[in-house]
């Protein structure tokens, strides 16, 4: 079934359960044939940061980082939201592989032609 798909996280280690559900759907999703885009924003941008997601293990999952890892190899892409990023002055160089930094515009040429989404 084609088609696009976007899960917009918020949160990171400040809310590991919901960022680890975020990137199981989002695998769900891009495993169903989507067009998966997880969009990161607000704390989650800590996410994009080689390191961050090492020691995000919620109980009864796979760790983030695998979650994250398998989304990307299977296709998915990550946005990750551009004054999110600078306002907490991350660091382009440490990018995970498969992040992108865009701004809001990125997202809604993304979602244009109608998609389903959830946020976390």
């Amino acid at each position: 079934m084609p088609g696009k798909f976007v899960v917009s996280l918020t949160h990171a280690k400040d809310n590991a359960d919901k960022a680890t559900v975020a990137f199981v759907v989002a695998n769900a999703a891009v495993a169903s044939d989507k067009e998966a885009l997880v969009f990161l924003s607000i704390e989650a941008v800590r996410l994009s940061q080689q390191g961050y997601a090492d020691d995000i293990h919620e109980e009864g999952f796979a760790a983030l980082k695998d979650l994250m890892t398998g989304f990307v190899n299977a296709g998915g892409k990550i946005y990750v939201c551009s004054p999110c990023f600078k306002k907490r002055q991350l660091d382009e160089t440490r990018l995970v592989p498969g992040t992108v930094i865009v701004g809001g515009a990125k997202l809604v040429e993304f979602m244009s032609d109608g998609c389903p989404s959830l946020s976390f």
